[in-house]
């Protein structure tokens, strides 16, 4: 299989596919930023750092860097016409912008019957600090477009959050509120590829966060059988057949559906069940070749 992967060329998952690929498979790097479409007659051509995007067999992102609203949407189109014309991409485009954006990731959730914290999103100052007294004066701020943990805010005092969000007003950002769930200091990331799901349960003593990126420690669990339900259903809701999804346990006695990620990373998850995920990542896009 030759396997062209959108990613930075320092990327540690980059280094780990052409680990499990050694001798058995051709990798290829592309970046986001080199992509470039031909409209030459009656073909559309796809390239990126010279090479020619309909020669790869398959195509997997690995990396959703920032851009301009404009230069998110031909990223999309431009894998879209790549997938219209044959070639498998991972995930498929429309999963990495449902996955990307918290508010239709959430309502995707919501709509597949998935329990998710109780959230609010909206443009105003004014319609934020109601939606925080409506959410109990205790929610996670959270950017509408991220991952990792990186950018979310927990605010509990009325004062800092008029200040919280009244600066995001002054950058545009869109106010994305979502209750805070008292929980045990863990949650579950379950890795979905294909037909198999890997879990692990993270930890984090220090901080409400349980990412790995943000010190969170991850250790092997055995799902439930609800848990791998869940799971899959989250998956099927964005469209991904690679997805990371994270549930949490609350103190209520309620999992919920937080995030689904089609990016999703898998270092903490790999070393803690001792498991070749890139291998597993690469039978599944070798298995998309017809």
């Amino acid at each position: 299989m030759h396997l062209a992967v959108i990613a930075s060329s320092e990327s540690w998952y980059l280094r780990d596919l052409r680990r499990a690929a050694a001798g058995k498979h051709e990798v290829t790097t592309v970046s986001f930023a080199r992509l470039v479409s031909q409209l030459d007659g009656s073909r559309l051509g796809v390239s990126a750092c010279d090479t020619d995007l309909q020669r790869p067999d398959c195509v997997l992102v690995r990396a959703m860097p920032p851009g301009s609203l404009e230069q998110i949407v031909f990223r999309m189109d431009v894998l879209g016409r790549l997938e219209a014309a044959g070639t498998p991409v991972v995930n498929p485009p429309r999963a990495l912008e449902a996955a990307v954006d918290k508010y239709l990731a959430s309502a995707r959730l919501l709509a597949a019957g998935l329990p998710v914290p109780r959230t609010i999103v909206c443009q105003t100052v004014e319609d934020a600090m109601d939606g925080f007294a409506a959410l109990g004066g205790d929610v996670v701020v959270k950017p509408l477009f991220g991952s990792e943990g990186r950018g979310m805010t927990r605010v509990s005092d009325e004062a800092i959050a008029l200040r919280v969000f009244k600066a995001l007003v002054q950058f545009d950002s869109v106010l994305y509120l979502q209750e805070f769930i008292p929980h045990n200091g863990y949650d579950y990331r379950l890795l979905v590829i294909g037909d198999r799901v890997l879990s692990i349960c993270r930890r984090n003593d220090q901080d409400w966060r349980t990412n790995i990126a943000q010190g969170g420690v991850a250790e092997p669990f055995a799902p439930t059988d609800e848990m791998l339900r869940m799971a899959r259903a989250a998956a099927d809701a964005v469209g991904a057949p690679i997805a990371g999804v994270d549930l949490l346990p609350g103190r209520d006695g309620r999992l919920y559906a937080i995030e689904v990620n089609a990016v999703p990373g898998w270092k903490g998850l790999a070393s803690s069940l001792d498991v070749d995920v890139a291998g597993l990542v690469l039978e599944y896009c070798e298995s998309l070749i017809g």
